[in-house]
């Protein structure tokens, strides 16, 4: 007769535990430490503690940077929650059936590289591309450089390729809800919007908010869309610490910047998270 074994369930949560800490909170260690010292002359760092990264990051010139990815992730975020919600009902609404083929279709950009559909947009507005040459042969007058490295082709890049990111929460969420409270709003008087508002919206909250932080935290440190699709007149948060990292070399100053990217990741997200997460009072 075997002997019975009892595990206690905490154990299981120990590699866990110790990846997270190696993984994550090490690197972050790693990084504010970093953003304290100073450059070295051939690159590189110096042990020799200063704050000039933190008084540098203070520059207008970063801080309009600052601001320009923020105003980007945020349209970005309001594009793919009003383009995202109604794909998200209309996949819920349908049967099973069809429902299980749309979101395979939804899913498979994700087995394609990122850089291979970035690339694909790319090419399909260049100079050379299929677009340009639809309009040249349909006699249209345009700039043949209108279409290539531009924010709102940027824009278009992160919508199409974060949109995913809102859809599946909201698809989660609408699934599982009772559109029969619908009817039950309309049988009692109510109008669309107050279907909305009073019925869909507090019952798809958290998932909203779970959409938002999908989309916006990644699109506050995009640096590959904008590098290929917006060029050197777009330059962005990401883009900005890859350079500090890898052309210029000033490790504690990238450091820094991504310090601030976190700190204001970190409280936007708890800002979501808590508009998810609060209840309405009627």
């Amino acid at each position: 007769m075997r002997k019975k074994i009892d595990i206690d369930p905490q154990w299981l949560g120990y590699p866990a535990l110790v990846w997270f800490i190696l993984f994550i909170c090490g690197p972050l260690c790693l990084i504010l430490i970093t953003s304290v010292l100073t450059k070295g002359i051939y690159g590189g760092i110096e042990w020799k503690l200063t704050l000039d990264s933190y008084r540098r990051v203070q520059d207008p010139v970063y801080f309009e940077i600052f601001v320009k990815s923020l105003r980007l992730s945020v349209v970005t975020s309001i594009l793919c929650l009003a383009i995202g919600y109604p794909m998200a009902w209309a996949m819920a609404a349908v049967s099973a059936r069809y429902r299980n083929l749309l979101v395979v279709l939804m899913a498979i950009p994700f087995l394609m590289n990122l850089i291979i559909r970035v690339y694909a947009i790319r090419l399909f507005v260049g100079f050379d591309g299929p677009l340009l040459a639809l309009l040249r042969s349909m006699g249209i007058s345009h700039d043949p450089f209108a279409f290539s490295q531009n924010q709102t082709l940027v824009l278009y890049g992160m919508v199409t390729t974060y949109l995913p990111f809102m859809v599946f929460p909201l698809f989660a969420a609408l699934e599982k809800f009772d559109f029969n409270l619908l009817e039950a709003n309309y049988d009692l008087g109510g109008g669309h919007w107050t279907a909305f508002y009073r019925v869909l919206l507090p019952n798809t909250k958290a998932a909203i908010a779970g959409g938002i932080l999908l989309v916006f935290i990644p699109t506050m440190g995009e640096f590959v869309i904008p590098d290929l699709l917006g060029g050197a007149k777009n330059m962005l948060v990401g883009n900005l610490i890859t350079e500090q990292f890898l052309k210029s070399r000033n490790w504690p100053f990238g450091a820094a910047l991504s310090v601030v990217l976190i700190v204001i990741l970190m409280s936007m997200a708890g800002a979501i998270s808590s508009w998810g997460n609060r209840k309405r009072k009627f």
